[in-house]
């Protein structure tokens, strides 16, 4: 029977309740709980429930995500949940309810397009709302200040917050009505975090090869010998244990393994020690490209592709080439961050300038594009594909708009309240292959 998934939950103690509610409709997975009391906790809380035990990905608010980013291990699944416009929308309710005017207000960490929709939504008066978004580097005491000014212009009744220390400060002077994520928002983050999960876990399972190669000898009389240094030096690196190694050709070597292999060896796709073992242990240059796809045969021919794209660098490097048409690279001996994730086009990095995107974002946008096979997408979806927030993916959408990349397609009408969603057609693999 395969092992329970396990999420880690980072949150303040007084919010349990309405995380353990959440966790009530997810199956199958086992829930490991960090809480605090004060911010200054939330570092020390993330590294105690790094440290209990693996973690298969990670849930956690904006201030504690912003406290502890760079403890997070890489290519660790995480979900940052941030309250919602519903959440929003619902505190203004409570707020009606207990009969007091929807403005003047003060709120914090929504961001300004998030206040904005929600107050046209609402036919609320704009000017009258006075919003701080969230600012990682920002103490709670600048965002306890920022409401107390805005009630002495104003005189208003309450303030909307989402962070616990405002309303431990403010209790007391003025009411404070909580938009934290309500039950509803925070399970569907975790839906969403558990489905990345388990994709993640499945692409890991995937069939791969990895093509190893001595780059351009200055004797062919060398080949041999480098060839055989290089298949036992393979045989011998301790990650490729339970992996296939055979000769490939006079100057190769294939190995065949899961994908998650060479993920973990490549250090998540940044860099391949081993080529810098090859160097200095062998004496000889040498260069790998690996292969992600459906058969043997075509695992093998991405990766002899990939190592063809790794000779063309001057330093000893490593190339990723998978079915979907993503190509990430260079990986370098060293370890160093990779330079540019981009897809097979030699001028994606034109069309990125132009457009203003980076060609990493360019080339998932065309990954992205062949797998909808055409289907529309909302700015929404787009955003959740990509990672990013909601706010950012209506950004996106628009700046693709302008350069043509996009073509508006329909609207979708999921809940019978509210407005359609906008749906898009993404249009970026026509414009590479007409890029001068």
């Amino acid at each position: 029977m395969p092992a329970a998934m396990v999420i880690g939950l980072v949150l303040h103690t007084h919010h349990r309740p309405r995380f353990e509610q959440a966790t009530r409709t997810l199956g199958g997975v086992t829930f490991a709980w960090a809480t605090y009391e004060r911010e200054d906790q939330i570092r020390d809380r993330v590294g105690d429930l790094l440290r209990a035990g693996h973690l298969d990905g990670l849930l956690l608010g904006l201030v504690p995500y912003a406290r502890c980013r760079d403890l997070l291990p890489a290519g660790l699944p995480v979900t940052v949940t941030r309250s919602a416009a519903l959440d929003l929308a619902l505190a203004w309710s409570r707020a009606r309810g207990n009969g007091w005017p929807a403005t003047p207000v003060s709120i914090d960490t929504f961001a300004q397009e998030t206040v904005d929709e929600v107050a046209t939504a609402l036919d609320l008066d704009r000017d009258a709302i006075a919003c701080l978004p969230f600012d990682p580097e920002q103490p709670v005491a600048d965002v306890v200040a920022f409401h107390r000014e805005r009630i002495a212009a104003t005189g208003a009744p309450y303030v909307i917050s989402v962070r616990t220390g405002v309303a431990a400060a403010l209790d007391g002077r003025v009411a404070v009505l909580n938009a934290l994520a309500t039950p509803g928002t925070i399970r569907a983050d975790l839906h969403e975090l558990a489905l990345r999960v388990r994709n993640k876990k499945a692409d890991g399972q995937r069939f791969a090869a990895g093509v190893f190669l001595i780059a351009r000898p200055d004797r062919i009389a060398d080949l041999d010998r480098a060839r055989v240094g290089l298949l036992h030096l393979l045989l011998n690196t301790p990650e490729f244990a339970d992996a296939w190694i055979d000769n490939r050709g006079r100057r190769g070597v294939v190995v065949f393994a899961h994908a998650a292999l060479f993920e973990s060896v490549t250090h998540h796709w940044v860099g391949l020690p081993v080529l810098a073992e090859a160097r200095d242990t062998l004496g000889v240059r040498a260069v790998a490209g690996f292969g992600i796809g459906g058969s043997a045969r075509l695992c093998v021919a991405l990766a002899e592709r990939a190592a063809a794209r790794a000779e063309q660098d001057a330093d000893p490097g490593a190339y990723l080439i998978s079915d979907n048409g993503m190509m990430i690279g260079p990986m370098g001996a060293s370890g160093v961050p990779l330079t540019y994730t981009y897809r097979e086009h030699g001028n994606i990095e034109a069309l990125a300038g132009r457009v203003g995107l980076s060609p990493a974002t360019l080339s998932r946008l065309a990954a992205i594009e062949r797998t909808l096979a055409g289907r529309p997408v909302s700015p929404s979806d787009l955003a959740r594909t990509l990672g990013i927030t909601d706010p950012s993916g209506r950004r996106l959408i628009r700046k693709l708009s302008e350069s043509d990349l996009v073509v508006g397609d329909g609207s979708s009408q999921v809940h019978r309240k509210g407005r359609p969603t906008r749906l898009y057609r993404l249009a970026i693999t026509a414009a590479l292959e007409g890029t001068p």
